[in-house]
This record gives C-alpha cells, sequence and structure tokens, in this order.
C-alpha cells in the first residue's frame, strides 16, 4: 500500500469516525425542561415513531435519527409502550430505549397484610387502576401466574414494584403473583405437608399471623397457639378473620369488633366455624408465612394484646381472663 493510499484510508476512517461521533451525540434530544412521556402505538412503523418523537420534541432531526436507526438496524425493532425521555438524551439513547423496551413505570409499594378491597383502592389511587376492575381480577382464577387457587388472595406478595405505566388490573396480579412465586421457598412445601397443609392453607395460617402480630418475634408463638388449636379442634377464634368477613359482606374494613360482630355469618368467621377459614385472609409476608410454617412448640391456647403492640400467652382460660383484665386496664381511657 502505498503512503499516498495510506493518507487517505486514516482520512476515511477519521471522518468515519466523527460522523458516527456526531450521529451519536450531535442529534437534538430534549434539550431542557421535564421528562416527556411517549407513548408508541402497538404496530406503529419506525416513520410514524420518528413523526411522534418529532412532535414531542425529543428529536429535532429526522433525517440523521432515521439515518442512525438504519445504521443500527432498529427501524424495525422498536416496542411498543409508554416511554419517558429526559432532558438531554442523545438519539442514541432514544434508539436504544425504544429498542429494549425499558416502559415507563410507576413504583409502587404494596405493604405486608393489605386484604385484596385495600390492595384495589391503593392501586385505584396510585396507578389509576379502577378499584372494582382489581377486586375482579383478584377473583378470576385465570389472572394470576400459575396460580393453583380459586382467587389470588393471599399470593398477591406484598413489595416494591416498578409497575409499567397503563398496565391493567390483570397485568397487576400477574407481575405480584410471579413476585410471589419467586419468592416462595421450596421447603416451605414439605413443611407445609408435615403440618397437613396445603400451601393455600399455610398461607391461610400465615394471613391470620400477619393479621394478629405487631412485633416480630412473637409471629411463631401466635403461630404455635393456633396450631394448638387446630390440633384438638378448638375454634381459632381470631378478631382478623372476622374483619375479613365483614368486609367480603361490606367492602368496608372494620377495626374495631362489637359483641354483634362475632355472630355475623361466613366460612370465614373463626369464632362459628371450627379449623382454618376457606382462604387467605390478606398478603402474608415472608416472616409470617415461615412463622406459620415453622410454629414454635409452645403450651399455650390463648393470647391478649397488649396496647404496645405484645401479647400475653395464656395455658389455661382462667389465666386468659386474667390476662385480659390487665390488658384492659392497661388501655387508656377515652
Amino acid at each position: 500500500m502505498t503512503k499516498r493510499r495510506r493518507s487517505s484510508l486514516l482520512l476515511l476512517l477519521i471522518l468515519l469516525a466523527a460522523a458516527t461521533w456526531f450521529l451519536i451525540t450531535s442529534i437534538n434530544t430534549v434539550r431542557s425542561g421535564e421528562t416527556e412521556r411517549v407513548m408508541i402505538a402497538p404496530g406503529a412503523t419506525f416513520a410514524t415513531v420518528t413523526d411522534t418523537l418529532i412532535s414531542r420534541g425529543v428529536v429535532t432531526n429526522r433525517t440523521w435519527f432515521k439515518l442512525l436507526a438504519r445504521l443500527r438496524g432498529l427501524d424495525r425493532s422498536v416496542q411498543a409502550g409508554s416511554y419517558d425521555f429526559h432532558p438531554g438524551e442523545s438519539a442514541w439513547r432514544v434508539l436504544s430505549t425504544l429498542r429494549s423496551g425499558r416502559t415507563a413505570a410507576v413504583r409502587f409499594t404494596v405493604p405486608e397484610g393489605l386484604s385484596m378491597f385495600e390492595l384495589a383502592a391503593l392501586a385505584q389511587d396510585r396507578l389509576r387502576i379502577p378499584a372494582e376492575s382489581m377486586l375482579a381480577a383478584v377473583r378470576n382464577p385465570g389472572a394470576g401466574e400459575g396460580l393453583e387457587a380459586p382467587t389470588a388472595e393471599g399470593f398477591l406478595f406484598p413489595e416494591t414494584y416498578q409497575v409499567p405505566v397503563n398496565s391493567s388490573a390483570r397485568d397487576l396480579v400477574r407481575i405480584m403473583t410471579r413476585e410471589f412465586a419467586a419468592s416462595w421457598k421450596p421447603e416451605w412445601d414439605y413443611r407445609a405437608q408435615a403440618l397437613g397443609m396445603s400451601r393455600r392453607e399455610a398461607l391461610a395460617l400465615a394471613s391470620i399471623v400477619e393479621g394478629e402480630a405487631r412485633v416480630d418475634s412473637e409471629r411463631p408463638v401466635i403461630a404455635g397457639v393456633y396450631v394448638n388449636r387446630l390440633r384438638i379442634g378448638m375454634p381459632l377464634q381470631a378478631d382478623p378473620t372476622v374483619q375479613y368477613a365483614i368486609e367480603l359482606k361490606t367492602g368496608r374494613p372494620k377495626t374495631r369488633l362489637f359483641e354483634k360482630d362475632y355472630e355475623i355469618q361466613s366460612p370465614y368467621n373463626t369464632y362459628l366455624h371450627s379449623g382454618l377459614p376457606p382462604g387467605p385472609i390478606n398478603s402474608p409476608g415472608l416472616r409470617s408465612i415461615d412463622a406459620a410454617l415453622n410454629p414454635a412448640q409452645v403450651p399455650y391456647l390463648y393470647f391478649v394484646a397488649s396496647p404496645d403492640g405484645h401479647h400475653t400467652f395464656s395455658r389455661t382460660y382462667q389465666e386468659h381472663l386474667q390476662a385480659v383484665a390487665r390488658a384492659r386496664r392497661a388501655r387508656p381511657r377515652s
């Protein structure tokens, strides 16, 4: 190769590098202001996508943007969805985002112990998913990911999620039940079998523990009390199940129970029906699930809550009555 040809080749390489750098960094995107959210419809052509980005100020040079997409082979691989583009993003990054399908998402935190009614209200408030649609999706046995239960109640894992914008109720149920499946430990199935329970029955017990416990160290003890009651055929007499029965009937939660409330006719009322309720009454967290499947071996059959959230555990009904009296005296008078 002659010196002149080498010089020409070097100049060509420099020009190509400069042109590539220009394409990557110099095609204007959002220069200032707030994040721009853009919706790409399913089946949209790349020309339509480009027009949308131009109209929203995400891209300013149609010709160079389409050329860069052609050079990268991305003009046929754009994913549909809602995207957030930040000020100063290069065209290169815009194209990478459209190819990856990293759609805009909303941070959605689900606390432990929410019933499907509470979850539906939260989804409506934070994600704009109608509460009625959410309840319908939870009650649809086909909505969950690999769900083998009549409803998704109890299988909606409490966690912080990044939920794609415009997700449906069915999408959210699928996301949450998928997270539940990923979080379930294989040894828990063996523990459930050892206790003579199905997975759903174990979750029913865990949901009661979740509804009762305020102190983590007491979760296995509370579970142990309920296992003792199940073993001797004694009704569980768990207040959270009565509260859930009322919520099923009225659609509204009730925190303070009165004598008449314990007479509500429902298979979830564990004052009237022995054994576990038909299913979970909320979405228990990992600590309550682990406690239900590894209950403490304790001699107790009773417990009562103190004002500070701790419980007093008793062996006999007489001891329990004394503990109840002490707890009532300790409560502040209104």
